[in-house]
């Protein structure tokens, strides 16, 4: 393998001491060494700021540390994509308390060196599981069917931290409009990268330790819990705000989109809205899909209720 390709790590950043060092020291460990780390920190007042400063004397890859917009998770990670003093071949976010796996960097590579630079492309893997303290307890779902913009629209497969993406997927980032809402970045990194015609690719293997804790943003995404809170999701009406949410800034960037992928959204936007039976002839027209069959039924059921 090459080390032409460089990548930029994406770490938002806020009140993280407690874990943030091995973070970092898995940067340090990553088996490819052409990487380069910016921190966006959002307002810490611990000494988050300290160890990233330590860390930084500590090795040759370049450290910025950059003030964050103070606005949430998710606005903080955007940042970095719009931010113009960023730059790279490759990008990848991190999240501050997971521990990334020494080939990390190296597997992702390995992959995109057989994708045109000019494609946008899209890596992203499962996750091991652990306590707070570190110890395993399992690993996250993994995913059998084929990834794309139809599955996009009504799930997120893969989470930020494993997300690793290139400057063509970054270009089609940066069309976000600036004062966009969006339920999360990973999610919308995996629509829009799918929508304008990217290569996704969902690696069945873990790539980093995933610390589960009170602080998680979004916890695990398995077991008998995550299964009720997924399916009272779809009866509460939490996934139809979400999907509000989604298509109304999928609107705003429908000219991005490839012509297939229009028409899937204009068929799922429309069968929200229509009666029965039409929804679900809409819907299944549209084509769109969740990974395994239960979901999809679930998802079926959610719209015989108007719950989409």
């Amino acid at each position: 393998m090459s080390r032409h390709l460089k990548v930029t790590i994406l770490l938002a950043a806020r009140n993280g001491a407690e874990f943030i060092l091995q973070q970092l020291e898995s940067y340090r460990a990553q088996t490819y060494s052409n990487w380069e780390l910016i921190v966006s920190d959002d307002g810490s007042t611990d000494g988050t700021l300290g160890l990233i400063e330590e860390f930084a004397k500590s090795v040759s890859q370049r450290v910025v540390i950059l003030h964050g917009p103070r606005q949430g998770f998710w606005q903080n990670f955007v940042s970095l994509v719009r931010c113009p003093d960023v730059s790279g071949d490759l990008f990848g976010y991190s999240d501050q308390d997971d521990v990334w796996f020494a080939d990390k960097l190296a597997d992702a590579v390995a992959w995109f060196e057989r994708i045109p630079e000019n494609k946008p492309a899209l890596f992203c893997t499962r996750t091991q599981l652990v306590t707070r303290q570190g110890a395993p307890i399992g690993f996250s779902r993994q995913f059998g069917r084929t990834p794309g913009f139809a599955n996009a629209l009504v799930q997120s497969i893969g989470g930020g931290n494993t997300m690793i993406f290139n400057r063509a997927a970054r270009l089609a980032l940066q069309k976000t409009p600036t004062e966009a809402q969006m339920v999360a970045h990973d999610w919308w990194t995996y629509q829009i990268i799918a929508g304008v015609g990217g290569i996704i690719h969902y690696h069945p293997g873990p790539s980093l330790a995933y610390r589960q804790h009170g602080e998680n943003v979004f916890g695990k995404n398995v077991g008998l819990q995550a299964r009720l809170t997924r399916a009272l999701g779809l009866a509460s009406g939490q996934m139809t705000a979400w999907n509000d949410i989604n298509l109304k800034l999928l609107s705003r960037v429908r000219s991005e989109l490839l012509p297939e992928n229009v028409a899937i959204l204009d068929l799922f936007a429309h069968a929200r809205t229509a009666r029965l039976p039409a929804r679900l002839w809409l819907l299944w027209r549209s084509g769109v899909y969740r990974q395994t069959a239960v979901e999809n039924f679930a998802l079926y059921l959610a719209a015989i209720f108007g719950r989409i």
